[in-house]
């Protein structure tokens, strides 16, 4: 016998009448096996005694099968044998071998919980491993004794039919407790009939398919039950049918799905059927759980099944229900599934089931700070193992603290703490770090958010359309800097005044009323607040019908300051934001905003964004990559504005993004021609024989906000090739069409605009020469037509798309262009005449004012500098036609010796001076001319230059 002494004083007693019990049912031979193998083990005397006092059910199941204890004492795992469990001769025969299969594993987790031997996600894993294979067995069976009367259920195009089992809720996640239900969902792929001798249709086959694998878990007989079924999260509930084809369960959750249908979806999971169809059914679902937008409504409706189940409690009583009750396990849950539903269409990651899983990622991706995510797995995890013992007192569905000082004492020590009052307290802090964080994540923003600042500016936005209380508003934005304070009030009641807001439903405009107090107590924060104010009221405006927006930043009041700084800083940021405001959801994590990202990580986040969308549909796939531009150039600006990222960095970066998008969009034009009309003779995806060359600013990575792409195509296929496509034409015909494919995926103007406008006239004889060149043809062209201009563009030229193989070719064949030698007062004289026709025609400067690009010893003189003594001396020094971009040629001039450290050094500081200066006025949407005061000795170090080289 274990010795009873293991037990508190109070609960010996009933364990020596316990150990009694089983010892009379046991015999002597299960008696003796059980004491040999506790008998030098007080580990395993404790374990009984917790186990015998811990739960009627594990004392009644070793009673019933004597053998039980000592197998559990000798080994550490007695499986989850299924062989044999659908031997029967009968309906009977398989439901009394499923009950006692579930009676044997439910003892032994109770015994492995209250042993200390296995932690909750092994007792939930054996659990649900234990429901997934009871409902496996069931449904084989079943399908097998329904097919053979009625014959194989099949589609109309005689394909056979299996039905799909959805887990849901816990036992989708692998989270299963004790005496949990198992919630499921039924679903077949297609309507048709039965092929036997008495055909039924599928619909009515596979109904009672479902009502059998349900009597046979739920069913209660003389061995119990295997598992309470709950069909309730099927569509429509108790009204609806028992199981449904998938195309009525599509449209079901297209048109009719609920909030709360969303939040069950994320744990749902197939369990039984075909693997591949449930995979499947599982897909065609994901859109309904998971919105492709950044989904901050989800949080209302979070709430308000929260308030539900807090009514609820307040109503029964349930302040000990460590479930429903605050802190505990379902506001664990609820954390978790806020950030699910809200990023988990963008975020993949965080499709996770699993609890315990998810913690740990929402925490590295920054959504939970650091620490918290253990600290709620430990809080979780105690609360899941109390649970665990309530249930195991009597395998009954109870989340409630008991009252009576025997019960507390009986699952305090079953758990291994001293006494109740060493569990209570572990359970009062557990529940006081759960609801902190809860309320961080769900309460409404009045239960925790300090809203003083936004208070006094609630009644103004109330009465901004009120002619008497003009005097006092006016008053207190012109105490607060909005000023001239009458146009911040003109502001506000044009959009408090307008036809929209008067129009908006109930819950939109209560957004917009609480958004507005906050967003004006933010930009009374800012440097200048009427300027903030000014640039944020189109976005608002932008999103009154999609006010799901305003509840993200009325969520996070890091993003409205973020909106309010970048907005101030740049209005074409603000303009941006007005104009797809889905760029809202870059605000949020302001560690990814204002990281610079490298050329590859632009490039594999693009791949991942269009592995996500199907390759056939070309509109989403324009989509895809519209929105990829505009948030990576919103981040981009970001970095600027905020100072993260310099001058050189920002073009970089914005050049990266416009490579990574060219190819990406070479490989859809590539798909869709070669779909219509196969593949050019040589050619295939990995060898296109075509490459995208980039001119100008792309060329020589100096791409700024708004810049267009100067390219050209080349292709050295053979000429009199054709394709390999039923509608086959020939390789130039092919090769054009890809070009003009290119073209119209990057400038079609979509609902989220173009990509880029696209400049293709600096092709071989410009807008009438052909569209996509061979590249001897290009250097035929070279050779013995081109213009020196032609040249000198060729200095920024690079391949930036398409065949590796050709891209080299063409690099080789610039270089040796450029190495050539040339007639340098020739090469001079030219160079001047183009540079002074340019700045007839261009400059835009006068007395007051200098154009940054084209006037005097800006810009435009230094890339001609550039230019010149790469076209002028590359013969003597070809390594200084390795590099494109102006200030790497110019360093590469010192190296070789061409060009003083002295004078490429002052180019280069007025260079980037310019550039800087540029940028800055681009980002707020001014022209790119400044006071004529300005740069002044950097322009004179440039015409000082040029007269040196040039003059």
């Amino acid at each position: 016998m274990a010795d009873a002494r293991l037990c508190p004083d109070a609960l010996q007693p009933l364990f020596r009448e316990r150990w009694q019990r089983w010892a009379d049912a046991a015999g002597e031979s299960a008696l003796a096996r059980a004491e040999e193998a506790m008998a030098d083990s007080e580990t395993l005397q404790q374990a009984v005694c917790r186990a015998f006092v811990g739960s009627d059910f594990f004392l009644d199941q070793c009673c019933r099968v004597p053998e039980l204890l000592p197998e559990l004492l000798g080994r550490d795992d007695l499986g989850l044998d299924e062989s044999g469990l659908d031997d029967a001769a009968d309906d009977a025969g398989l439901d009394r071998n499923l009950r006692r299969l579930r009676n044997r594993v439910i003892a032994e987790v109770i015994w492995r919980d209250f042993a200390g031997e296995w932690d909750i996600p092994r007792v939930c894993g054996r659990l649900t491993d234990l429901a997934e294979t009871c409902t496996r067995v069931g449904l084989a069976w079943h399908h097998r004794q329904l097919a053979a009367r009625y014959g194989e259920p099949r589609d109309g195009d005689g394909n056979a039919q299996s039905m799909v089992v959805l887990g849901m809720g816990k036992l989708g996640a692998r989270e299963l407790n004790l005496s949990s239900d198992i919630d499921l969902i039924f679903a077949y792929p297609e309507p048709g009939e039965t092929d036997g001798e008495r055909p039924v249709e599928n619909q009515k086959f596979f109904q009672r398919l479902g009502q059998n694998l349900i009597r046979s878990l739920d069913a209660i007989s003389a061995d119990g039950f295997v598992f309470r079924v709950d069909m309730r999260l099927r569509p429509y509930g108790d009204s609806g049918p028992l199981v449904s084809h998938f195309a009525a369960l599509e449209d079901y959750y297209q048109t009719q799905g609920r909030e709360w249908e969303r939040f069950a979806m994320v744990k749902a999971r197939p369990i039984a059927g075909d693997e591949e169809i449930g995979a499947a059914l599982m897909e065609m679902l994901r859109p309904f759980t998971y919105r492709r937008y950044i989904d901050f409504s989800a949080i209302d409706a979070l709430r308000e099944m929260k308030a539900l189940i807090q009514r609820q409690v307040r109503a029964r009583g349930l302040a000990d229900n460590i479930k429903l009750g605050r802190g505990g396990i379902r506001e664990v849950e609820f954390i978790v599934q806020s950030f699910q539903l809200i990023r988990g269409g963008r975020e993949p990651a965080l499709r996770e089931r699993n609890l315990l899983r998810l913690l740990p990622l929402l925490e590295s991706e920054g959504h939970l700070e650091q620490g918290v995510a253990e600290e709620l797995a430990d809080a979780y995890l105690l609360l899941r193992r109390v649970e665990h013992g309530l249930q195991a007192e009597r395998d009954q569905q109870t989340q409630t603290l008991p009252r009576d000082d025997e019960a507390r004492a009986r699952l305090a020590f079953a758990l291994g703490y001293g006494d109740w009052e060493g569990l209570e307290q572990a359970l009062l802090e557990a529940r006081t770090t759960i609801q902190r964080e809860f309320d961080q994540v769900i309460a409404p923003p009045e239960e925790i958010a300090e809203a003083d600042a936004a208070e006094e500016w609630q009644s103004l936005w109330g009465t901004c359309t009120a002619d008497d209380s003009e005097e006092v508003n006016l008053a207190s934005l012109r105490e607060a800097g909005f000023t001239p304070e009458q146009e911040a009030l003109e502001l506000l009641a044009d959009l408090g005044g307008a036809r929209i807001v008067a129009a908006l439903p109930t819950a939109a405009r209560q957004r917009l009323d609480q958004f507005m107090p906050l967003l004006l107590a933010a930009a009374a924060e800012e440097a200048e607040p009427l300027l903030a104010l000014r640039r944020v009221l189109p976005l608002v405006r932008a999103v009154l019908r999609r006010s799901a927006y305003l509840v993200l930043v009325n969520e996070n009041p890091p993003v409205l300051a973020q909106l309010l700084r970048l907005c101030a800083a740049s209005p074409w940021i603000a303009e941006q934001l007005a104009r797809h405001p889905i760029l809202l959801d870059e605000l949020l994590d302001s560690r990814r905003l204002l990281a610079p990202a490298s050329k590859e990580d632009i490039a594999d986040e693009l791949r991942r964004e269009m592995l996500r969308v199907d390759r056939d549909d070309l509109e989403a796939q324009m989509e895809a990559l519209r929105h990829f531009k505009q948030s990576q150039s919103l981040r981009i600006a970001a970095q600027e504005v905020s100072g993260a990222l310099p001058l050189m960095k920002v073009s970089d970066s914005l050049t990266w993004l416009a490579e990574a998008i060219l190819q990406q969009a070479l490989q859809q034009a590539w798909h869709q021609v070669t779909e219509k009309h196969g593949v050019p003779a040589g050619a295939s995806v990995e060898d296109m024989r075509f490459a995208i060359i980039a001119y100008g600013k792309l060329g020589g990575l100096e791409l700024g906000h708004g810049s267009d792409l100067d390219i050209v195509f080349v292709h050295d296929a053979d000429g009199q090739g054709m394709t390999d496509g039923e509608r086959s034409i020939d390789s130039l015909s092919f090769y054009t069409r890809l070009a003009q494919r290119l073209i119209h995926i990057l400038q079609t103007r979509t609902l989220s605009g173009p990509l880029y406008e696209v400049d293709t006239r600096l092709r071989p004889s410009g807008n009438s020469g052909l569209l996509v060149t061979s590249l001897a043809a290009f250097e035929k062209y070279q050779r013995e037509s081109a213009w020196t201009w032609e040249h000198q563009a060729l200095v920024r030229a690079r391949p930036v798309a398409g065949s590796e193989r050709l891209c080299h070719d063409f690099g080789e064949l610039r270089n040796a262009l450029l190495c050539e030698r040339r007639d340098e007062q020739e090469l001079r004289k030219e160079v001047v005449a183009m540079r002074d026709k340019m700045r007839t025609h261009l400059d835009k400067s006068n007395d007051q004012e200098f154009d940054l690009k084209q006037g005097p010893g800006g810009i435009v003189d230094i890339e001609f500098l550039v230019q010149y003594s790469t076209l002028a001396w590359a013969h003597k020094a070809p390594s200084i036609v390795r590099f494109t971009d102006n200030i790497r040629i110019l360093e590469s001039l010192i190296e070789a010796g061409l060009m003083s450290a002295h004078q490429a050094g002052q180019m280069i500081d007025a260079y980037k001076a310019y550039r800087s200066e540029g940028h800055r006025l681009a980002l707020q949407q001014l022209p790119g001319v400044v006071n004529g005061d300005q740069f002044e000795a950097e322009r004179k170090t440039v015409q000082t230059s040029w007269q040196q080289i040039l003059g």
